[in-house]
């Protein structure tokens, strides 16, 4: 979670459970209401009612039906001057924006050539969905047994508060849902407990639960095929987390590294912190935890380098009640030193727009980032290498074989035709997933 979320719409409703898929025609009225509300305040039951259900009824549109106007379209790059650049600021990135855009909100900006074989020469791209509430924000965790990527929607109000939306990558189709006891769900990743099996996909995924005032801030594990929970980390040695807000877990140690923020004291659904804003590590197996680094004013994503040599953290504290545009919108690096402790904290990369929110590697070593106008993607020494550029805040992302999908609060999109092999695909998605695992 990031601030972006402060400054957006009041509360839109609940959407709380598993939902199933209308008719037909209810889709093709649900993708009527949806075309004709994008973009501005419509409550949750107003959408049902659009679409003639219930108020209380929780079926969403298949998202074939809502996107028949969505098709894909093949990207060419759109080469960055950087002399321009340098020169003419924001009004040559502009002119390039207007200019350039592929698809009515999506371009991809080269910055260095390298971009191309990263995106890969025939990448096409699309929306795939554009709600009238903001389903996709945070986390994109990849479940095998029902081929779907689970992503947190975004917070509203204490009386609305986050669902996850499953989206199927079979058809795109997305239903609502949520965990047992996952109070504020923002950041996730794959799970093995210990003693798990590793050489199948992970059976499990760790949420990051930001708590609220009934309920803390936690690590919890759910199961997503039997809905089932359970708490991994509820304290720092009996001192309460303020916001946790994003984790990853060590392949070889099994070790869950997480960061510690104040989203939820800043958007008033937390209590004053009782810790300052850290990085930690969790040994599942044994319960110890230990605070790895501190200095951050709001750390937030975090991600290994494919490597597992180097550690990258954003700092987020552009955004804190509201943005400050002097304040911290890095990445930063450490070394991973016998996998337990961090060194050498240095500047790895500053987003020129917005913040850089979720961080993900691929098996390349480039850094990719949900920023405040899309995904930037720089590589391993902190060159900016291109963007998937869609206008609005990107809070974080997901990699599938060969294809990135791009979370913007309410639009969902996708980039396909990817070069890039995500550093967790192979794991997650298994080995016959692409050629490349298999080496």
């Amino acid at each position: 979670m990031a601030g972006d979320r402060l400054e957006q719409d009041e509360d839109r409703g609940q959407h709380k459970e598993a939902s199933s898929q209308p008719s037909s025609s209810s889709g093709e009225a649900a993708a009527t209401a949806v075309a004709a509300t994008t973009g501005s305040r419509f409550g949750f039951s107003q959408f049902f009612q659009g679409i003639g259900l219930p108020r209380d009824s929780l079926a969403l549109p298949s998202l074939q039906q809502v996107v028949l106007w969505f098709q894909a379209a093949t990207m060419s790059l759109v080469n960055v001057d950087l002399h321009a650049l340098a020169t003419g600021g924001a009004g040559y990135l502009a002119s390039i924006n207007a200019a350039n855009l592929s698809t009515p909100a999506i371009s991809l900006l080269s910055y260095q050539p390298a971009f191309a074989n990263v995106i890969g020469a025939n990448a096409t791209a699309r929306k795939i969905a554009d709600l009238p509430w903001q389903a996709f924000h945070e986390g994109g965790v990849y479940n095998k047994k029902d081929n779907s990527l689970y992503i947190s929607s975004n917070y509203q109000s204490l009386a609305d508060n986050i669902n996850m939306t499953i989206l199927s990558l079979d058809d795109y189709s997305i239903t609502s849902s949520q965990f047992p006891d996952l109070a504020e769900a923002n950041g996730g990743t794959s799970y093995y407990p210990p003693g798990a099996d590793q050489s199948s996909t992970p059976p499990m995924q760790v949420w990051c639960d930001e708590g609220d005032f009934e309920a803390y801030s936690k690590l919890i594990a759910v199961d997503p095929n039997t809905n089932k929970s359970e708490p991994l980390l509820i304290s720092f040695n009996g001192r309460n987390f303020s916001s946790v807000n994003d984790a990853r877990q060590h392949p070889t140690t099994g070790d869950l590294w997480f960061t510690d923020a104040e989203y939820g004291l800043f958007q008033h659904f937390r209590p004053a912190s009782q810790l300052p804003t850290h990085v930690y590590r969790f040994e599942p197996s044994t319960g110890v935890v230990q605070v790895v680094a501190d200095g951050f004013e709001q750390p937030n994503g975090i991600e290994f380098s494919p490597d597992l040599k180097t550690l990258y953290v954003s700092d987020t504290g552009a955004q804190r009640y509201t943005a400050n545009l002097t304040g911290p919108a890095t990445i930063y690096a450490f070394d991973v030193v016998d996998g337990k402790r961090l060194a050498n904290k240095r500047i790895f990369a500053f987003a020129d727009t917005g913040f850089p929110d979720g961080v993900h590697t691929d098996t390349g070593g480039n850094v990719w980032a949900g920023c405040g106008d899309g995904v930037h993607v720089w590589n391993p020494d902190g060159l900016l290498l291109g963007k998937i550029h869609i206008g609005e805040v990107s809070n974080n992302f997901a990699f599938a074989p060969g294809k990135v999908f791009v979370f913007s609060n309410y639009r969902l999109w996708v980039v396909e035709g990817v070069s890039a092999l995500g550093r967790e695909v192979c794991k997650d998605f298994g080995a016959d997933s692409d050629p490349r695992c298999r080496r």
